[in-house]
């Protein structure tokens, strides 16, 4: 086994070992920091997989409950399906590492990352990118690495590298950052209104910290790595090479005109066609299909690139720094509880919010929390219409959980707290018409629909999505990139936020070498749009509704004796499955005393709450109830006042006792009295001698 051992922060050293476990598989490593430690492979399949123009990587990232000491909760006791936070976590390491395979590499790559131990401080997720870096590199899978994974935030005005769970909880700033020997890779995280200094800043500390972990796992090659694989480049015979050249270049400048995506992708791939039909049919066996469209590719994104230096203008003929036009409809259909239409160009988001009580949170099992009730949901549906194409829509894709947390990400920080607005809170994102961005257009028809739904957030939230194209010392930032500008350039950089600062921001970065100063333009010129977009939406809707939807339901949260909560929920559940039969609610009893009542209507929470303060209350002497009578004496009454509360109402007690209590009064009746005393066992003794003031106040 060899290992190094590299010091980074404040924080454990991070150990990179190889050489001992999952020795079959191409590359294997262990990464540990404090008790966390995660065991990562990759594996390289021995066939070139035809048909394809890009690299096969998968990418597992995968938490086992054994590893912080806990079985699964659910009925089957074993883990299934992946998680949100393992997709969320895979995700960061493909994005990381895609970009890094040489062109022409179509073999089959799969990285799986398995956490081994987690301890209470050190976050896994990044230990699982530095490991699908290291096992890369010390493997015979070409790969243009080492990159490291760290995450930075900031606490109390100061950077922290790798900071514990505990100090995350504090910070204003907490991202994850992939860097290379000479350039930041990509970017995903959140923050609460930071300005983009500050989130520049942090970027460039990130790459300077990355550098011992890159010069750790050169040195672990040094010592066992092998020999990488050749790869047999993608290419075209010369002649033909120029005739693409010669036959598309026209057509494609002449296509690249067309505003309409649709209609572009049609002129496009029209155009391919009618030059393969054109070739001599001896040419057409010869030639590998998969390398003509991917040299077509290159050429559209070379004429794409040119035709941007040259004159300015972009695919739809709009300035870099254009943004599409916007149109905004509030609360569109009636049945939701919030919603809105939030339309930029051709992408088209409509987002509702619904509203609901305490037991339809997100239950969320989490490596430090444990059990946890998730307030705030979002959920991003990019069914197959919104791109035009003809296929089934199916369950949530990797692409729509990781959109799904970057637009939630982006509005959480001003979710109110559950004092202030006891509800849950669920936005469900469909996106109807897609060419670019459609993540950023969520953030913004989300703030909307939250607005609309009367929930009492403080500020509007706005998405943008910037590019990047580089030629030489060339370079253009791009605002609002279209589909193609995300493919074809060299930068996708999604940026959300409000009028103070920066909430949310995710990027990926395809080229070596990011100068600061194109960083910081880049976030300037987002943060211009952003507060162009924002503007709209204050227009459209300027502050959150002061009235709740008729179709949402009622929630009041009452404070009772922490000591009698118990007495509500009574013995196994009965007493508080009975109130919520009788009142037709639903009622849960919080920590600290807090109980929620949710019911369809006002005078439902109302009766509810009454048999909560019956069955919790406290008799006090001199106070007038309202009671029942259980028993009918010669001598007097016995009366409940509160559930098990009865005492007696002597006649002699009584303002006008009449001859015979059997023949005046019947056992059900509702009597008012006033406590007099409680006796030596803390029963209560009654009389109806009071006051009409304080009848009244009563």
């Amino acid at each position: 086994m060899e290992k190094v051992e590299v010091e980074i922060g404040a924080g454990a050293p991070i150990i990179i070992e190889t050489g001992e476990y999952a020795k079959l598989a191409d590359g294997s490593v262990i990464v540990r920091q404090g008790d966390t430690a995660v065991l990562v492979t990759a594996v390289m399949g021995e066939n070139l997989v035809e048909g394809i123009d890009f690299v096969p990587l998968s990418v597992d990232y995968r938490e086992q409950a054994s590893a912080w000491g806990k079985i699964p909760g659910g009925f089957i006791k074993r883990e299934g399906k992946p998680t949100d936070r393992e997709i969320l976590v895979s995700r960061l390491i493909d994005r990381s590492i895609r970009p890094l395979f040489p062109d022409g590499f179509f073999y089959d790559v799969v990285v799986t990352a398995l956490t081994l131990s987690a301890d209470e401080k050190y976050d896994p997720d990044v230990l699982a990118m530095v490991g699908a870096s290291a096992s890369l590199h010390l493997s015979k899978i070409p790969f243009e690495g080492p990159i490291a994974g760290i995450r930075i935030a900031r606490v109390e005005g100061k950077f922290v590298i790798n900071p514990t769970y505990e100090e995350r909880q504090n910070a204003d700033l907490d991202i994850v950052v992939a860097c290379s020997k000479d350039a930041i890779v990509m970017v995903e995280g959140g923050a609460k209104e930071v300005e983009e200094s500050v989130l520049t800043e942090a970027l460039y500390l990130a790459l300077e910290k990355c550098q011992p972990l890159i010069k750790a796992q050169e040195e672990l090659r040094e010592k066992k790595g092998v020999p990488k694989v050749e790869v047999e480049a993608l290419t075209l015979p010369e002649e033909i090479h120029k005739k693409l050249q010669e036959y598309c270049y026209p057509k494609i400048l002449e296509a690249l005109n067309i505003a309409d995506k649709r209609k572009r992708k049609e002129a496009l791939n029209k155009i391919l066609e009618e030059f393969f039909d054109g070739l001599e049919e001896e040419t057409k066996e010869e030639i590998n299909k998969v390398a003509l469209g991917y040299f077509y590719k290159k050429l559209i994104s070379n004429i794409l690139r040119e035709k941007l230096f040259k004159e300015g203008k972009r695919i739809d003929g709009r300035t870099p720094d254009e943004i599409r036009p916007i149109s905004i409809k509030i609360h569109p259909f009636e049945r939701p509880h919030g919603s809105a239409i939030f339309t930029r160009g051709q992408t088209q988001v409509f987002a509702t919010v619904t509203l609901g009580s305490r037991e339809e949170a997100q239950l969320v099992e989490s490596i430090y929390e444990g059990e946890i009730f998730k307030r705030f949901m979002l959920h991003y549906n990019f069914p197959p219409f919104c791109t035009g194409d003809a296929r089934p829509w199916g369950p949530p894709r990797r692409r729509e959980i990781g959109h799904g947390a970057l637009a939630e990400r982006a509005l959480e920080p001003f979710i109110p707290p559950e004092e202030e607005f006891p509800y849950i809170i669920r936005i469900v994102a469909d996106v109807l018409e897609s060419n670019g961005s459609s993540s950023m257009a969520t953030v913004c028809a989300g703030s909307l629909a939250l607005f609309d739904a009367g929930v009492p957030v403080k500020k509007h939230v706005a998405g943008i999505a910037m590019g990047l194209v580089v030629e030489g010392d060339k370079y253009v930032v791009l605002t609002d990139i279209l589909g193609e500008e995300d493919q074809l350039g060299d930068m996708d950089f999604k940026v959300a936020g409000t009028k103070e600062g920066i909430t949310s921001i995710q990027m990926d970065i395809k080229i070596k070498g990011l100068k600061k100063e194109i960083m910081e333009e880049a976030l300037q010129k987002a943060k211009k749009a952003r507060l162009y977009i924002l503007e709209k939406m204050y227009e459209a809707i300027p502050e959150p509704r002061k009235e709740l939807s008729p179709y949402a339901p009622k929630i009041e949260i009452i404070t009772v004796p922490e000591d009698k909560a118990f007495l509500i929920i009574g013995p196994g559940g009965k007493t508080v499955k009975e109130i919520r039969e009788k009142t037709n609610t639903v009622i849960w009893v919080l920590e600290g005393g807090k109980v929620s009542i949710t019911g369809h209507s006002k005078e439902d929470i109302e009766a509810a709450k009454r048999e909560i303060e019956n069955i919790i209350c406290e008799i006090e002497v001199g106070k007038i109830y309202e009671g029942r009578i259980t028993r009918i004496e010669p001598y007097g009454l016995f009366v409940e006042v509160c559930p098990g509360k009865i005492g007696l109402l002597h006649i002699s007690k009584m303002q006008s006792p009449p001859r015979d209590l059997k023949t005046a009064y019947h056992i059900g009746d509702m009597i008012r009295v006033k406590v007099l005393e409680l006796d030596e066992l803390g029963r209560p003794r009654f009389t109806t001698i009071f006051t009409e003031e304080e009848a009244q106040n009563a």
